[in-house]
Order: C-alpha cells, then structure tokens, then sequence
C-alpha cells in the first residue's frame, strides 16, 4: 500500500483489515502487506480533525514485485502535484504487471500516472466531474461502486473500497474466503460493482431496522421463488412500496439482488461442494442449470465448471 500525505484513516484502516490480519488459523490466504512511502520511518499526517500520523516501515522500492499495489486517498494541499516519485512508482508497477487498486479520490493518481486513458473507471460521485474534467480520456462513470478492467481496479468511496478489496480476494481466491473475511469484518459478503453509490432520495425513516432481517432469511431460503409479491407481503408492504423501499435500501431492484446472492452461493457450492451443475441450480433457487449458467457466465465470465477447477 503506498501512503502520501495525508492519509485516509478509513480507506488505510480498509487494507489493513483485509489484507494486514493474519487469519491463516481459520483458513484464509496470508498475505505480507508493506506500508510504503516516499520517505519511509518518517510521520504523515492522517486526515482527521485529531492529532495522529501514520508511519509508513517500506520505501518506494519495496513496491518493486508486489502482485498487489493500493492506493488510499491524499489530495496535496494547495493544489499541489502528486510526488513526482510516488507517480513513477504506480506507472512502474502497472508496468511490471502488479494489479493496481484505488480507493476514493485515490484514482486521481492513477489518472496522474496516465493509467486511466481510455479505460472505465470510477471514483466518490463528488468528485467524478473533476476526475473527467482532469483526465479526459478516461471513462468515468460516477455511480456505480466499483470498477475492475482487469490489472486496474477503482473504487468509489469510503465505503466502496471494501467491498473492492473483498471483490479482489473472490477474483482471486474464491467466494468462500471472501466470506470468511467479510464475517470477521460484519460486512456484506457481496455488494455488485454495478450497484449505485447513492440513491436518489434518503432512505426512508422507518421505526424499525429496514430490511436487514427480510434479506437475512431470503438469503438463507435462496431455494424458494421470490417474487417481489412475495416478499412485500413477508414485509407487510404494497408491491410499489416495497420496491421503492428496496432501491432506497440496497441500491438494486428485488430480481437483480436475489440474482446476485444466487450467483454468490452457487460460487460457494462449486469450491465447496462436489455437487452438479444441476443440483446446484436448484439449491440457490434457479429453475435449471441452464439459467444458473447463464446468469453464472454474465455475472463470472467463465462458466460454472470451469470456475470450480479454479478454486475447488
């Protein structure tokens, strides 16, 4: 992770959780996480009204091999340029195949780097505009949470940036120790790049604790045929309400959530399980193997099988 001043606490404390905790006892990958900055041992100042710095132990040469290089948000005061040394270390490293993941306003460096011409990207929906209006070739697109095209991915923000962290660890390693990461951190284990960063108006202020528990057990009766009827009449709710209820919660429409925790739990079935095709399509709730591979592909990339060899 290369950190310039000053830093995120929000997004540096993301990849720390996520790739800085040894959880090797329960199961997930260990990773060796380098905190690196442009003068290494001494203090940057973290973006917080309180007193309190962060002091990157690497250099900008132990960047050099890294399979991964993130990037957290530090916006130079006074229109200041990015070190000139930190955005040779990005453009180098891109260079020599690491994956490059942003978080937030971090995707201004990339930019700086000239690693977003031509390519889709995202960062916060505050500041997309400028994001476009500085790097013009780039693709910005200011609603969705994240955006992978491969060796870059960019993330949208605060929040958003686990949940591209957590997407990178299922690109690589699979659903199930995604999950077990996003336990630990009492996160979603899956939240769709395409879902919006925001929504048009605020959620609405119900008494109660929205729709968490109405999820919690569509989630664990994914075998069941949901309809949206169904489900507003489980939340004692009109159709049109409940849908208007739903976007507001999650982002997504009912069909394009219950499509998504599908796809996660048929991931998790082909690493798991030696199950069929077809025995998983009916456990996660699609009518037949042939929608699940269908919806698998589109969401994946690579069919249900040929996943499984992968992460089995």
């Amino acid at each position: 992770m290369i950190v310039t001043d000053p830093v995120a606490v929000f997004e540096f404390g993301v990849v720390v959780e996520v790739f800085g905790i040894d959880r090797r006892e329960e199961g997930v990958q260990g990773f060796e996480l380098r905190i690196c900055g442009e003068h290494p041992g001494r203090p940057l100042r973290a973006k917080s009204t309180a007193p309190l710095s962060i002091t990157p132990a690497h250099g900008l040469e132990d960047v050099a091999g890294a399979d991964l290089v993130v990037v957290v948000p530090a916006t130079p005061e006074h229109g200041a340029p990015y070190p000139s040394a930190v955005v040779e270390t990005v453009r180098r490293a891109y260079a020599s195949g690491s994956t490059i993941l942003s978080i937030c306003s971090a995707a201004f460096l990339l930019g700086e780097a000239g690693l977003l011409d031509g390519r889709a990207c995202t960062t916060h929906w505050m500041y997309a505009d400028e994001l476009q209006r500085r790097y013009p070739s780039a693709q910005v697109d200011p609603s969705v949470l994240f955006v992978d095209t491969g060796q870059i991915i960019t993330s949208a923000g605060t929040a958003s940036g686990v949940d591209a962290c957590l997407h990178l660890v299922r690109r690589e390693y699979g659903a199930a120790m995604a999950n077990k990461i996003a336990r630990r951190m009492v996160v979603p284990p899956q939240r769709d790049g395409g879902q919006q960063q925001f929504v048009p108006a605020p959620v609405p202020g119900y008494s109660s604790d929205g729709l968490a528990e109405l999820l919690d057990w569509a989630r664990s009766n994914l075998e069941q045929p949901h309809t949206v009827a169904s489900l507003a009449r489980r939340a004692n709710l009109s159709e049109r309400s409940f849908a208007r209820r739903f976007l507001a919660e999650t982002g997504t429409t009912p069909h394009q959530w219950l499509t998504q925790q599908r796809i996660l739990a048929a991931r998790e079935l082909l690493e798991t399980t030696e199950d069929p095709v077809e025995r998983i399509a009916g456990k996660v709730g699609f009518n037949s193997a042939v929608v699940l591979r269908d919806h698998f592909r589109r969401s994946v990339g690579v069919a249900p099988l040929a996943y499984r060899r992968r992460f089995c």
